[in-house]
Formats: C-alpha cells, structure tokens, sequence
C-alpha cells in the first residue's frame, strides 16, 4: 500500500435487496458515500472508502468491489456485524425500509484509522443516511467539523432519504455551515424543507453558507453550479434513460475530481 489518500468519503455502504416480481430479490451493492469514493478513484485521485461493513456474504461483495476499484482499505473497517440492507419493495415509484438496527455501519471507529491521515487528506466527503444514523452520525459530523477546523475541504451531500424527518435539521445546519462543496437534487430540497416549493427550499439551503459552491441536479431538466452571483448550467443530453441510480453521485464526483488539481 502507497501512500494515504487525498480523498476520503464517510458514510455507508450497504446493500440493496431489490424486488424485481412477487418472489424474485437481487442483490446490489450501493451506499452513496461509497459510490463517491469509487467513482473518485476510477478519475485516478487516490481515494478511500471511511467505514465499516460486516464479515458476511454480503459484506464480502462490498469488500470485493472495493478493492476492485482500488481504494485504500485501510480504511474500510470490518466490525463482526449485521450488514446494513436496504429493502426495496417498490421501485415505481420507490419505497425502501432498512434494516440494520445495530449493523456493522454503527460500529465505525474513527480512532482506528491509520496514523497521519489528517495530514494527508484534502477533501472530505460526507452524507446520506449515515449522518442519520446514531450514534454513527454526531460522530461523524464531529470529524466533520474538526477536519473543517484543521483546513481540509469538506464536500457534502444530504441525500435525502425517508429517515430524515426534522429531527435531521440540526444536522443539516451544522453541515452546510462547513461545506466548500454541496450537491443537492430537487427530491432532496423537496424532503429536507417538507415542502413542494423547490425555488424557496433552495433559497433556505443557499442562506446556510452562501459562500458554498451549490451543485444543484434536477435530473431530466439538466443541472447548475451555483457559486457566489454566478450561476453555470448544463442541459441533459438525449438519451435513453436505464438506470438512475448513483448518477447523482457520478456528477458529484466528477465535480469533485476536477477541484482535486
């Protein structure tokens, strides 16, 4: 093993149990902050995965993928516990539950990571379910705030998910006060704010740090990249739409990816 990575996504990485007919389940490996991470490395930044997944079948698919897409694993801990799975029942439109209550994902030690990472890093990722997930997320909005405090960047992406009623607003607030990079979707202003207004949900996020560059995706109707009195804005391309999952956080990465030069 090389040296320590530059890039270091926090979070979750899990598995999805998708019903695909009225007996039939696949099984795919997936966790926002995870897919960061792997994306980042494919772009050639030395990168890593922080967190923890257990010892079982599927664990195992999420260590193999990992090592795969070359990311330091050093930092992908290996507690002996249930993995977190997400139960996806319904994908039109989706309805998921999960199931983990004291699964391998709680169990991350931020002290047994290796020596002189702080140093080393320069972006740190965080987001998605794992920030709602106790005690998992005050410790990782904690190293957040204290990689925040000693010069690393911090990238975050809330990543809306059922889990996250108000009792995720504190939350919210404390992580955007310290981000040097959001991205957010039109579905995840729409379940942060509890509301239908997308133009006022995004004026509120954008009051929280209006210094934070603001990577605001709404899917078919393209994306933006909101940075002080400047706005940027891409049109989707024409194409067949398969699969949008993780696509969200393929364009975070990308975005990221170019900030590392």
């Amino acid at each position: 093993m090389g040296g320590l990575p530059q890039f270091i996504s926090f979070g979750e990485a899990l598995t999805d149990l998708i019903r695909r007919g009225e007996d039939s389940w696949v099984s795919v490996p997936g966790g926002a902050p995870w897919n960061v991470a792997r994306v980042m490395a494919c772009f050639g930044v030395s990168s890593a995965f922080g967190g923890a997944i257990g010892r079982d079948c599927f664990s195992d698919v999420l260590y193999r993928a990992s090592e795969q897409a070359g990311l330091d694993l050093r930092f992908l801990q290996r507690p002996d516990k249930s993995p977190l799975l997400a139960i996806v029942h319904e994908t039109h439109p989706p309805k998921y539950f999960f199931v983990g209550d004291d699964s391998a994902d709680l169990h991350f030690d931020v002290s047994a990571m290796p020596e002189g990472w702080e140093r080393a890093v320069r972006w740190a990722h965080f987001g998605c379910i794992s920030l709602a997930r106790q005690p998992l997320g005050d410790r990782l909005v904690g190293l957040a705030e204290s990689l925040h405090a000693s010069g690393v960047r911090i990238s975050y992406d809330p990543n809306y998910r059922a889990t996250m009623d108000e009792r995720y607003d504190p939350t919210l607030a404390r992580m955007m006060a310290i981000a040097d990079l959001v991205k957010v979707s039109d579905e995840d202003l729409r379940g942060l704010f509890r509301t239908d207004d997308e133009d006022a949900a995004f004026a509120r996020l954008r009051a929280m740090n209006p210094e934070a560059p603001i990577l605001y995706t709404r899917g078919g109707e393209g994306a933006a990249l909101y940075a002080g009195d400047k706005v940027w804005r891409a049109v989707t391309p024409a194409i067949e739409v398969v699969d949008t999952v993780g696509a969200g956080d393929c364009s975070l990465a990308g975005l990221l990816s170019s900030r590392m030069k």
